[in-house]
């Protein structure tokens, strides 16, 4: 079951209102802006409120292409028209367009900081790069001024999950019962928060109904199988699991889910097989790939993984573990300088991983830079004693991936 998440739709009324002084409807003729745009012409392609309209009528019907051109053609006509930013921001983020999404969003919010709904495509545009803790502000920020809004509420929920923040995703998930007590992800969600919270009334109650909304469907099977697993109870996981592909062997994360079972039981041929077949399912979910490279390196089978790696940064470049996981094989067959090519954008992602210090320094002293390699095994030193809980969820090898529950539907 997937959570839906779309663009927020009362932006494009607010960016509208937002290009002139009154307060006019969607519907309606927009007025020629009043903030120091030029007069309009008598054509509608030099007339920055005309372009407007002609913009969000193409942004409504999908052609970002038309919409873009003309918001642009209204910013440049008139700098100070937030709302046209704030479009702009829509069309680069439908197009997955994220540090140019941003930037419109950013001048968008200088402009109208009054307009929660900005702040909510800033915070969904770092939550659908999987940069959970830049999103938090943004998010918080909306939920402050609106506390009604399901879905800021909802995505900052989940943010704090993903960030193991488990008091703050159950408070802040707790309200939305009324809502959202019917969907199994929410559910799923707000009981394992609560238990890691230690809040074991809302735990009970929230496992409660995902036992009672989940009735034995394939659905429930997948998102229990998946407590299980976060709980390292990987026969009772698999249990689950199987029994969800036996009920539905097309349901979207179940494979998914099973190779990473069998690949905590070290299972490395079942687990290969199981993500295969999650990929023949889903074959642009970049995990599946990446789960694919660590079980053939496990397996030394290095051909391979460096071609699973390929394939996951190739749809999804900000994978940190496939760079690592490259640099690791490249290592290995002495192919140093794209090990170390690996390794930096490995880096750039995370600086502060012990792992990417401790194989950066290794690499470079096979390189003969062994000043440079013994400053990296000191940093890799330095930082596991500051952090040493982080150090061992790297070894134990990280926070499970999730992503059936970040996955958006098809629009």
């Amino acid at each position: 079951m997937r959570i839906v998440f779309e663009l927020v739709s009362y932006l494009l009324l607010a960016s509208a209102a937002a290009a002139t002084t009154s307060q006019t409807s969607s519907s309606e003729p927009i007025a020629p802006p009043r903030n120091g745009a030029p007069p309009g012409s008598s054509g509608a392609a030099t007339d920055p409120a005309q372009l407007f309209q002609a913009g969000q009528d193409a942004l409504n019907r999908g052609r970002l292409d038309e919409a873009e051109r003309d918001f642009l053609k209204v910013v440049a006509a008139n700098p100070q028209v937030g709302g046209a930013y704030a479009n702009l921001g829509v069309v680069y983020m439908r197009r997955k367009q994220w540090t140019k999404a941003l930037a419109a969003l950013y001048k968008a919010e200088q402009l109208m900081p009054q307009v929660a709904g900005i702040r909510l495509n800033i915070g969904l545009a770092f939550y659908r790069q999987d940069e959970f803790l830049k999103a938090i502000p943004a998010f918080e920020s909306v939920v402050r001024d609106e506390p009604e809004s399901l879905q800021a509420r909802h995505l900052l929920g989940l943010c704090y999950f993903f960030a193991e923040r488990w008091a703050d995703a159950a408070s802040t998930l707790e309200p939305l019962w009324t809502q959202e007590s019917a969907q199994l992800s929410y559910l799923y969600v707000l009981s394992i928060a609560a238990h890691r919270a230690g809040r074991k009334d809302l735990d009970e109650r929230a496992t409660a109904q995902l036992v009672k909304v989940g009735d034995g469907s394939p659905e429930f099977h997948l998102f229990m199988g998946k407590a299980h697993l976060n709980l390292e109870q990987y026969d009772m996981a698999l249990a689950d699991f199987e029994a969800a592909a036996e009920a539905n062997p097309r349901l979207t994360f179940v494979h998914f889910n099973l190779g990473l079972a069998y690949l905590k039981k070290q299972d490395y041929e079942r687990a290969r097989d199981e993500f295969l077949k999650d990929a023949a399912v889903e074959p642009d979910l970049a995990f599946n790939y990446d789960e694919l490279g660590d079980v053939y390196s496990l397996m030394q089978r290095d051909s391979e993984a460096e071609k699973s790696y390929r394939e996951a940064l190739r749809r999804d470049p900000r994978l940190l573990n496939s760079y690592l996981g490259l640099a690791k094989v490249y290592q290995r067959e002495a192919r140093y300088q794209q090990a170390l090519g690996a390794i930096d954008s490995a880096g750039k992602l995370d600086s502060h991983r012990t792992d990417i210090h401790y194989v950066r320094g290794q690499i470079l002293i096979h390189m003969g830079r062994k000043e440079e390699g013994k400053k990296e095994l000191e940093a890799s030193v330095r930082i596991d004693n500051e952090h040493r809980a982080e150090r061992e969820k790297q070894v134990e090898g990280g926070v499970l991936p999730s992503p059936e529950l970040l996955q958006d539907e098809p629009q």
